[in-house]
């Protein structure tokens, strides 16, 4: 049988007529004369349609591009999607030496790409701390204006990286001086 959608007329030999409520994975759930809403599995073959419902609005299910947007805008409301930062081309491959000042000690050396991923979560938490901070119910505006002073302070300690980033419009900022 094909599938029915929402509002589509049937009959039913035990039931009688009756009108499509839910379409869910496996069944359908029908309102009938007799025997009110009852549940009826999609392979069942006692079901004649009467009258389809033409009518596309009454669709049940969503698209898989509407699921993929709708969990893209969720992800991206509570900061779980992270925006894509490129390296600057010219850190590509390159590597941070950090030489203790003790000549004894071994220095080490990261590789720019994995510390540059790290600044980018940083960031990242930053600002889903800032949302959390701006969506709190209980703290008072003036308190969120102090935290968010503190966060802007770290920003402006964290401009010393932006000569990593590709982009401007990606370079952390910081309270503007007057």
């Amino acid at each position: 049988m094909e599938e029915l959608t929402v509002g589509t007329r049937v009959d039913h030999p035990r039931y009688g007529e009756g009108i499509v409520s839910k379409n869910n994975l496996t069944a359908y759930e029908i309102f009938f004369e007799r025997g009110g809403k009852i549940e009826i599995t999609k392979r069942n073959t006692d079901l004649k349609v009467i009258q389809k419902n033409e009518d596309v609005s009454a669709k049940t299910g969503l698209t898989i591009a509407e699921v993929e947007k709708v969990m893209s805008y969720v992800l991206d409301q509570y900061g779980a999607l992270s925006e894509v930062v490129p390296l600057g081309e010219k850190w590509k491959g390159g590597t941070m030496l950090l030489q203790p000042a003790n000549k004894e000690l071994k220095p080490k050396e990261i590789p720019v790409e994995a510390f540059f991923h790290k600044i980018i979560m940083l960031r990242d938490r930053l600002r889903v701390l800032e949302q959390n901070i701006n969506s709190h119910s209980v703290l008072t505006d003036e308190e969120k204006v102090n935290i968010q002073q503190y966060i802007t302070r770290i920003y402006g300690s964290l401009t010393t990286f932006n000569i990593l980033f590709s982009e401007k419009e990606h370079y952390f900022v910081g309270a503007k001086s007057k």
